[in-house]
């Protein structure tokens, strides 16, 4: 929980999140963990298409969907009926920050793309995420996750020297263009402050995807060539990497010449490797890769994790035993961090969230709001902000616009 009474940074700012899927939403839910008040647009019948994806929560939340939608209030308007544009127009002019992420054109032909809002609220931060450069020739193409992994070079880099393409276990282009867009919002919103203007914010996630592929996609065009996979190995350090002990997988990370000493005379008990010429630095370990890992996998062989794990912490090598995905949420290590939460149940249900990153202040941000049951939001939304009363609503509700 955050500090009794400390103000967390966005407080005052409100959103719109007229996104569905990924991107635009962790884009919103990060602004919300930061403390805005974000609005969460969607279908009345279906939602966001999220909802029906994955393992079921409850009757209209999904474990997918829960993961990107904590901090926000869900309402229902349907957009293709003018009514609801116009009542999206009117909640987008009390916003500070519109997130959306329809199909190429989907904005401007619902009456809510940037210049329709803008037109509205001079100052508004608008945020447009699309899976090419809106300006470029590919506009219109409609944008993937794992297509961009194909297409950004992502998936070649992946995975084992031995096994086709492969792409990584989430949708990391999503995730990293929701990222992106969030930190241009916030510097959007710091520069408002300033000059009192507003931004069109525009993220691609081929261009995302192109900035993932970092110190690989350099090095591809320094050599002319695609750079070696090494799968969990490092491509520059020996040994670094994942190993099997007598009973299961742990990482080790032999980071210089002074832990490879200790790691071969300390750890694994084997001086002559330490001796040995050809392992004497890190360049020539890995030239010598393949004869070096394979000795030292038949070593690790004979010695338990708990019996190296120790060794290797006495000798300040970096370590870890590789867990079962619910095995390291349920640890003690990620139990005292907070970042697991049990959130409200609905309909008799259990749920859980993973909390926001952000410690702030000696305290991580606190999940205010659990996510939204779908349209629980919609009633008191529009009557606080639109001052809509409940013949207004009724109506509207019996037009299928609600």
């Amino acid at each position: 929980m955050t500090q009794a009474g400390a103000a967390m940074p966005l407080a005052g700012i409100r959103v719109l999140d007229l996104s569905r899927v990924l991107a635009g939403p962790l884009c919103a839910q990060t602004l919300g963990d930061l403390g805005a008040e974000v609005i969460k647009v969607e279908h009345p019948g279906r939602g966001d298409d999220t909802r029906d994806w994955g393992l079921r929560v409850n009757s209209t939340q999904t474990a997918y969907f829960n993961s990107v939608n904590r901090n926000k209030r869900s309402i229902t308007v349907d957009l293709q009926h003018p009514e609801g544009q116009q009542l999206v127009r009117e909640l987008a002019a009390q916003c500070d920050v519109v997130v959306q992420n329809f199909k190429f054109g989907g904005a401007q032909k619902l009456g809510v793309g940037y210049e329709d809002i803008k037109a509205l609220k001079d100052d508004i931060i608008y945020v447009s995420v699309s899976g090419y450069a809106a300006q470029g020739q590919e506009a219109a193409r409609p944008g993937y996750d794992l297509v961009v992994q194909a297409e950004a070079g992502l998936m070649a880099m992946n995975g084992e020297a031995t096994q086709p393409p492969l792409k990584f276990g989430v949708a990391v282009v999503d995730l990293f263009t929701g990222m992106h867009a969030a930190q241009a919002v916030l510097a959007a919103l710091f520069d408002r402050e300033r000059s009192g203007c507003g931004r069109h914010v525009q993220l691609a996630l081929f261009d995302c995807g192109l900035m993932l592929t970092a110190y690989y996609g350099l090095e591809a065009l320094q050599m002319g060539e695609d750079p070696p996979r090494y799968g969990n190995s490092h491509p520059s350090i020996v040994p670094y990497g994942v190993f099997e002990a007598a009973d299961g997988p742990l990482v080790i990370t032999v980071g210089n010449n002074a832990q490879f000493q200790r790691f071969a005379r300390e750890v694994i008990e084997r001086p002559d490797m330490a001796q040995d010429p050809r392992f004497a630095t890190n360049v020539l370990r890995g030239q010598y890769r393949n004869v070096l890992i394979a000795q030292i996998e038949e070593a690790l062989r004979t010695f338990t994790r708990a019996q190296l794990l120790p060794r290797l912490a006495s000798a300040g090598i970096p370590c870890g035993e590789v867990l079962g995905l619910l095995q390291a949420l349920q640890s003690p290590r990620a139990q005292a961090t907070g970042m697991v939460q049990a959130v409200p149940a609905q309909e008799g249900a259990t749920s859980h969230v993973l909390a926001a990153p952000f410690v702030l202040d000696g305290q991580r941000t606190a999940v205010r709001q659990a996510p939204p049951f779908l349209g629980e939001g919609t009633r008191e939304v529009l009557q606080t902000l639109l001052h809509l009363d409940d013949a207004r609503l009724a109506q509207l509700q019996a037009n299928g616009v609600l």
